[in-house]
């Protein structure tokens, strides 16, 4: 396989793009095809099948865009669909639990955990059957804040909304003792700033991100398809619906611009 070939990076909205900035700065030399599922966000309430069927068909799309491996940019995506995904197409696939699951495993200092994401991968348990194959005396304190979703993808992350919503959603997780919290969907990093400020700076915030794009370096380099950087990486980046508003807030998110993101009809995949 061709070491210039680019990632696939997929999330159901926005989120995917604070995965991402990570590989972007890990990984700088790397093209990109980002698809974002803008028609369909957010992935959470949705039942397992669903989730799966809308997983294979970005993947579908993205290797029709002949990349060399793929990130599922979304918890709920990769909570609801990892495994299937794996044994049903011969390219590697990472989600981003794991990632976050051994990360936070490793911070935590009094083993209480909190882990905040959408209701799909809350149901799923996903987090914490992967922290407990690390450290089984790890308590987990779970919640869906399924509002931050929408929140991220108005723009709304800095605002009162958004500081209203975080302190109902994280005073049970604040009272339970947690030490780190697992910020257990990609679009809530861009929240972040907002949750830091409600949990308190002595509660260490676990962004997944850059776990995940270090365990997609690990298999490039393991597989020998690091891109040999010889020309400028590019970034192609596609949605299914409203493009013009996720290229307003990728803009803003990324602090560059990008190339104008261009719809597709991602259920012909």
């Amino acid at each position: 396989m061709s070491s210039n070939k680019p990632i696939g990076v997929f999330d159901s909205g926005l989120g995917g793009l604070t995965v991402l900035k990570e590989i972007t700065r890990i990984l700088p030399n790397e093209n990109i095809v980002y698809f974002g599922d803008t028609a369909r966000v957010p992935y959470g309430p949705r039942s397992k099948e669903t989730v799966i069927e809308y997983t294979f068909q970005a993947i579908n799309f993205m290797l029709e865009k002949g990349v060399k491996a793929i990130v599922i940019a979304c918890n709920t995506a990769t909570a609801r669909s990892l495994t299937e995904a794996q044994v049903n197409y011969d390219i590697p696939i990472i989600g981003v639990v794991e990632a976050g699951a051994r990360t936070a495993a490793y911070t935590t200092k009094n083993n209480i955990v909190g882990v905040i994401g959408t209701e799909g991968t809350i149901r799923s348990k996903a987090y914490e059957k992967e922290i407990g194959k690390i450290n089984k005396d790890i308590r987990i304190v779970d919640k869906a804040c399924p509002l931050f979703v929408p929140i991220a993808e108005e723009g709304w992350a800095n605002t009162d909304v958004a500081r209203l919503t975080a302190k109902e959603y994280l005073r049970e997780l604040k009272a339970e003792g947690i030490d780190c919290l697992v910020l257990g969907c990609t679009h809530y990093p861009i929240l972040k700033k907002t949750i830091g400020e409600e949990v308190g700076m002595e509660i260490i915030l676990v962004n997944p991100a850059k776990e995940t794009a270090m365990d997609l370096k690990e298999i490039l380099v393991d597989q020998d398809m690091l891109n040999d950087g010889q020309s400028q990486p590019e970034y192609e980046y596609f949605v299914s619906d409203i493009p013009e508003k996720f290229s307003a807030i990728a803009n803003e998110f990324l602090k560059k611009d990008i190339d104008g993101a261009q719809k597709i009809d991602i259920q012909k995949y």
